[in-house]
């Protein structure tokens, strides 16, 4: 393990992965875990985590992974909708599950691959959280899953993944699984710091990795943020040693996808276009220059529709299917046949390009991660003086998006504050406030929130 200020850099072996989730594995089954129960975890990132997540799902112990971030109400509520058979929300005892230091030994048997997804949590426009859930695979349908995801990546033993995304989110989570059990490394870094991300890379050449596009404007960006001085970072980072890197979870301005498909060796940059539910489309560099603004053709095994209002339908193969967590209704408008939708709008040209013309258009994405207004405003409706609130999206160079409030009413700002320390994660919590007269509204008086940023001369 090395430190760059202060950020935590581990490589992790196939061999030691493997040790270590063996005793995850023998420790869920000493506990009495089951193929179908659910470990929750809400710890940071380290190896010890992505050892839990491993080891439960080739135990076919289904993880739920948590946001370490969450206020301790939020949290709450989110244990008590997974009803899990085991909480892990430390480090003691995480290391207790992942070093075996309660005494359970080494001995767990694994499947040779995940026998499921993990559940995370998604928001919808109504701001309550819903679990992704998918169950427990038969061993086909988990093969099947596993061979997939090789198949579209190549990945190998040959290979090093960087993985510098939180691992509670699920892109981080399957590249790190899709080099680890081929007999590949991973090269894991504590939390997404540009000056890490880059001594990372510098030191342990990967070949694979993923990243958000707010992570590639923050690896590429000038060095006035004191970080190397006066030096471009751009030009201080070498991505030579990439075969491949993709990005995803939030759109990429063109100038910047230009700028990274420049500095990575020819052919290396891909984009998928997915959701926590599933996963769309694949793009490589030379369709999406031939096709600016493109997020690719449907992945294999999916066919992609886009329905008379603009909605996206993705038909997913049978071990692909999910449904919402103890929640049918939702199920159930989700699917229609063998096809979900997320409520994403977009168009697909004639020869299958997907091309998206709004995420769901209420949606937040800072930093690659999706923050839902109506979250925001009902943790904070009832703070005193606030007649009626909207959370938007502002444009951010950082960022991408950063979460705003705009406000009618006598509010006191320092007690919106407070309540948004008590009630949100931070990621959630609004940046900028802005007292405004009305909100602007459609013709059958719902709140316009994609017209609120305009409205203030923030676009």
């Amino acid at each position: 393990m090395a430190a760059v200020d202060g950020v935590r850099v581990w490589r992790i072996t196939a061999a030691d992965g493997e040790a270590m989730q063996r005793r995850v594995a023998a420790s869920l089954r000493r506990r009495g875990l089951r193929a179908g129960d659910r470990v929750l975890l809400s710890v940071g990132t380290s190896p010890a985590l992505l050892a839990a997540i491993l080891g439960s799902l080739r135990s076919g112990v289904v993880p739920v992974v948590l946001n370490p971030a969450l206020v301790p109400a939020e949290r709450a509520a989110l244990v008590a909708d997974a009803d899990p058979a085991l909480v892990v929300d430390g480090d003691g005892a995480l290391a207790a599950l992942a070093d075996g230091d309660d005494g359970y030994g080494d001995g767990g048997e694994l499947a040779p691959f995940p026998l499921a997804r993990p559940m995370h949590y998604t928001s919808g426009t109504t701001g309550r959280p819903k679990g992704v859930w998918s169950g427990v695979l038969d061993e086909a349908g988990a093969q099947a899953m596993f061979d997939d995801e090789g198949a579209v990546w190549s990945f190998s033993a040959a290979d090093t993944v960087l993985v510098c995304s939180p691992l509670h989110h699920s892109a981080p989570i399957r590249f790190a699984a899709g080099v680890l059990l081929r007999g590949g490394a991973v090269v894991l870094v504590e939390r997404f710091e540009p000056g890490a991300v880059r001594a990372a890379v510098e030191e342990h050449r990967p070949t694979v990795g993923f990243m958000v596009p707010s992570h590639l404007q923050r690896v590429f960006a000038d060095g006035a943020d004191g970080e190397r001085g006066a030096e471009r970072a751009g030009d201080a980072f070498d991505p030579s040693s990439f075969r491949l890197l993709a990005h995803a979870g939030e759109p990429c301005a063109p100038a910047l996808k230009r700028r990274v498909i420049d500095a990575f060796p020819a052919g290396a940059v891909w984009e998928f276009y997915g959701s926590t539910e599933g996963q769309f489309t694949v793009c490589s560099p030379d369709e999406w220059i031939a096709r600016p603004g493109t997020v690719g053709r449907a992945r294999p095994g999916r066919v992609l529709t886009v329905d008379d209002g603009g909605q996206i339908w993705c038909r997913v193969p049978e071990w692909a299917r999910f449904e919402y967590w103890r929640d049918a209704e939702k199920t159930a408008a989700a699917w229609r046949g063998d096809a979900f939708t997320v409520g994403d709008v977009g168009r697909i040209d004639d020869d299958g390009f997907l091309y998206l013309d709004g995420r769901r258009d209420d949606l937040i994405i800072s930093g690659g991660v999706n923050v839902y207004p109506a979250e925001v405003e009902a943790a904070l409706a009832g703070v005193g003086g606030v007649g009626e609130l909207a959370a938007f999206g502002a444009p951010d160079d950082r960022w991408g998006q950063r979460v705003c409030v705009a406000v009618v009413g006598t509010y006191d700002e320092v007690a919106l504050r407070a309540a948004a320390r008590e009630r949100l994660a931070p990621y959630k919590r609004p940046k900028d406030v802005y007292r405004i007269d009305e909100l602007p509204r459609t013709g059958t008086g719902k709140v316009r929130r994609s017209a609120i940023a305009a409205a203030l001369g923030l676009v």
